[in-house]
């Protein structure tokens, strides 16, 4: 009998406030963090707007769910996916929740799904409020994922990039090549990433940008600070799995392939090969003192 038992995952569409070409990216995506038991679509079928996810529901196996306007100028759908997502909670007990909407009304449910135990995977427009976005567990922009299509395909790649996206300590995008450096750099010397190199992705936000993201540079100084030794120097991975244990995040919302490129854009932070493609970090700012009676 088989020990590696997938995680579960539920997915539900907000089809009323999600673009219909990006459903196969949701699911490469989401596929990534294991297999979806349920996929379900809700919306009033009704309306001319939903023609483009119809011809998508027999494709990728989504469940239609009809839900009629009761009042002019009201939308029902949230309603009924809130009812639906608590009942899968409780019967059918997923592991995971995958949301697709960019309405910050779902945020309570997000909440409440985490709150008992689930992870919870958004999806929706770069508008999207930050509070649904902090709520998830992982949030990933549509702008991000189409620019992924186009660049990785395969469900192994993307697995790997989500993983390294999260974790940063890899320098390269799997599955798109980038120039190898001249030599290879011995372990403990410093990091020459050329993070203009493109890597799939052309919505990347450039370095002075970057800087000017008080809440990123905020986020990004404080989890080296937590995951930092004596001599400044913090293990990229470490650095985003502090990040990942408070706020949902992934470098490539900013136009990154991995948390170590991202870093190294900001010009804020040092970095330094550790060999074995481990990665380390420090604040150009710190200042290490100098070791008793010297």
């Amino acid at each position: 009998m088989p020990t590696d038992v997938q995680p579960r995952i539920a997915l539900l569409i907000d089809a009323d406030n999600a673009p219909s070409e990006m459903i196969d990216e949701i699911l490469t995506e989401l596929s990534t963090f294991g297999v979806i038991n349920t996929r379900r679509a809700y919306g009033n079928w009704t309306k001319p707007g939903l023609h483009g996810w119809q011809s998508k529901l027999l494709e990728y196996a989504l469940r239609p769910m009809q839900q009629f306007d009761y009042s002019k100028g009201k939308n029902a759908t949230d309603m009924a996916m809130t009812v639906d997502a608590m009942e899968l909670l409780y019967t059918e007990k997923p592991d995971a929740f995958g949301i697709v909407s960019s309405d910050a009304d779902f945020t309570p449910l997000v909440m409440h799904l985490r709150a008992k135990g689930a992870a919870v995977y958004g999806f929706g427009a770069s508008q999207t409020p930050k509070a649904f976005v902090n709520a998830c567990s992982r949030f990933l922009y549509f702008d991000a994922l189409s620019e992924l299509g186009d660049g990785v395909t395969s469900r192994a790649e993307r697995r790997s990039l989500a993983q390294e996206a999260e974790a940063g300590d890899s320098l390269d995008l799997p599955g798109v090549p980038v120039p190898e450096p001249a030599t290879t750099a011995p372990a403990g010397a410093p990091l020459a990433l050329d993070v203009a190199q493109p890597c799939g992705f052309s919505l990347r936000v450039p370095s002075q940008q970057l800087r000017q993201d008080r809440q990123l540079v905020a986020m990004l100084r404080d989890a080296v600070k937590a995951t930092q030794d004596e001599s400044g120097w913090a293990r990229v991975g470490a650095v985003g799995t502090h990040i990942g244990n408070k706020l949902p995040f992934d470098a490539r919302n900013y136009g990154y392939a991995t948390l170590t490129k991202l870093l190294a854009a900001t010009q804020m932070f040092e970095l330094r090969d550790e060999g074995t493609s481990r990665v380390a970090v420090r604040d150009k700012r710190f200042v290490e003192l100098p070791a008793p009676g010297k």
